[in-house]
């Protein structure tokens, strides 16, 4: 079986070698660069077996994007510290919608017009939530999505399709991206916001779809990591009126 890898990082700026990427499963670490060729610098190797093969490396690359820790350690909030961060943050909060249902969602008066099959009213819906959300694009501040939607799309997220109006009549970007098309462009398949491209917060749930805990991501080579990945949804997502009109081209 294919080891499951995540890209690190790379030293170069140009053709992306040397790199560094990272076993899923194990925490192996996979290090690819320019082969030590010399005869004379391979002599003064130590422990050099049969079949292994010296590399080169900028020190730089290990420090930047190699593993700190054997376990990274696991910084859990609160909700209420996790709500004080859509209000803390200065200039953009993004996030990455992966899952395939949100139990929550499943629990509102909105779901249950939507299952029925008639108009959902958002009238009065999250009075507060919309209220803070203009109140901070209205600082200048930016919200986006990228909500990932399978093939053919499951309730959830066609729910979300919908709910998707209702977010940006309070000022945020919502995008698409076919499940297909986020695995080609090797995004992760876990949900978080980044805010202020400094800091992540990690949404994990339970195997029932309900949020669990939220894990405050700080370092450095992880927050970019993430931001490379959000760069990446950005640019093969979709808006979501646009995904939404294909869709229906497509059950036609």
């Amino acid at each position: 079986m294919a080891r499951r890898l995540r890209f690190n990082g790379t030293g170069s700026g140009v053709n992306g070698c040397p790199s560094i990427h990272e076993d899923l499963d194990t925490g192996e670490v996979i290090v690819h660069g320019p082969a030590l060729t010399d005869p004379d610098d391979i002599a003064q190797l130590r422990h050099l077996n049969e079949g292994e093969v010296p590399i080169v490396v900028p020190r730089e690359l290990l420090v930047d994007f190699a593993p700190k820790e054997v376990t990274r350690l696991s910084d859990i909030i609160g909700l209420d510290e996790f709500d004080r961060l859509f209000t803390q943050f200065e200039h953009t909060a993004w996030r990455l919608e992966t899952r395939r249902r949100y139990a929550s969602d499943e629990l509102t008066d909105m779901y249950a017009q939507f299952s029925r099959g008639g108009p959902v009213n958002w009238e009065g819906v999250d009075a507060e939530w919309c209220a803070e959300r203009r109140e901070q694009t209205a600082l200048g501040k930016r919200f986006e999505r990228v909500r990932i939607v399978d093939d053919p799309p499951t309730a959830g997220q066609l729910y979300l399709l919908v709910n998707a109006r209702r977010n940006s009549a309070v000022g945020e970007k919502i995008l698409n991206l076919w499940r297909a098309d986020a695995d080609r462009a090797g995004l992760p398949t876990e949900d978080f916001w980044i805010f202020d491209s400094r800091l992540v917060a990690l949404l994990n749930f339970d195997d029932a779809d309900n949020l669990a805990n939220v894990e405050l991501i700080t370092e450095p080579v992880a927050v970019l990591r993430y931001s490379m990945a959000r760069d990446a949804a950005m640019h093969h997502a979709i808006p979501y009126e646009e995904f939404a009109a294909r869709l229906t081209a497509k059950e036609d």
